[in-house]
């Protein structure tokens, strides 16, 4: 199978490559022309999603497309000039590349999208599956758009599946890479109450899980991609600190995420969402890695 993927060089797309690439399928990265060149087995299309430029013939003959790219929400503060450059990175760059896989001679049978579980907003204890209501907030009217712009896709006859990430635990960054370092100094703890919900899923699950919505032809829509057992913060910062043999005495007040991060420490560190992966699991999907614990132990290798 040929396999074209966006954000191939991000925390996802660089493990999603290789593992395609080792279970014998062709991958193409779409990628700017100043990032790094093609690992083996892959090869490299330029493409400018702010500009609108992509070169539609380079996605002739591809069975299948994933689409990974746009802005990291976390890496700072969220000016008004940052939370337009997400808007955009994820609405704009979804539209150039559905309305290219729709306007093809032999389209990809299927697209699997990046969401994210921003899609429900902040919900308390609420169970939220794929059916629930959208929520509030900036994140969640950026994954409504982001999702809609998935439309020509699937008017043009792809099965498109939208997946509503949560939280990817990778020891090469994310929220764990960032969070390592003061863990294992003994200078972790909770943020704010501790009682908000995380849903979290495994770099290695997610990888797994992107490759079963290729395959699965019945996923089509939003798909849940979590673990299928989301902790409180309390229950995470326990939990490494337990893996890491280290204490977690130091919490981080409410008022202190709000200070530092803004509206970001708002919607990422101090909102609650409790998602289960309901169609992930229909479909027949088998978790490496169902719980947290046993997930952090392979990750960090204790």
């Amino acid at each position: 199978m040929q396999v074209v993927v966006t954000g191939a060089t991000g925390l996802v797309g660089s493990s999603l490559v290789p593992s395609l690439v080792a279970g014998g399928h062709r991958v193409s990265r779409l990628v700017r022309a100043a990032r790094p060149p093609a690992r083996a087995g892959a090869i490299d299309v330029a493409w400018d999603p702010e500009a609108g430029q992509l070169d539609a013939g380079a996605l002739e003959g591809h069975d299948a497309a994933v689409h990974l790219a746009g802005e990291n929400i976390a890496s700072g503060r969220w000016t008004e000039a940052r939370k337009t450059r997400i808007r955009g990175s994820r609405v704009r760059g979804t539209r150039v590349l559905c309305e290219a896989l729709a306007g093809l001679s032999r389209p990809p049978r299927v697209l699997v999208c990046a969401s994210a579980i921003g899609f429900y907003g902040s919900r308390g204890d609420e169970v939220l599956r794929e059916e629930s209501a959208p929520g509030t907030g900036f994140l969640a009217e950026v994954c409504r758009e982001w999702e809609a712009a998935s439309e020509p896709a699937a008017k043009g006859g792809i099965r498109v599946v939208s997946l509503r990430i949560g939280v990817v635990l990778s020891p090469r960054g994310g929220m764990l890479g960032r969070i390592l370092l003061p863990f294992r100094l003994g200078l972790g703890g909770k943020v704010g109450s501790g009682a908000q919900f995380l849903s979290w899923i495994s770099i290695g699950d997610l990888v797994a899980a992107i490759e079963h919505a290729i395959a699965a032809d019945g996923l089509r829509g939003p798909v849940n991609a979590v673990a299928p057992n989301p902790v409180t913060n309390l229950e995470l910062t326990r939990t490494l600190g337990r893996v890491l043999r280290r204490p977690t005495p130091f919490p981080m007040p409410a008022f202190a995420a709000r200070l530092l991060f803004g509206e970001m420490g708002d919607e990422l560190l101090l909102g609650s969402a409790r998602v289960v992966p309901e169609r992930l699991l229909a479909s027949g999907f088998a978790f490496r890695h169902p719980d947290l614990e046993g997930a952090l132990r392979e990750l960090l290798g204790r």
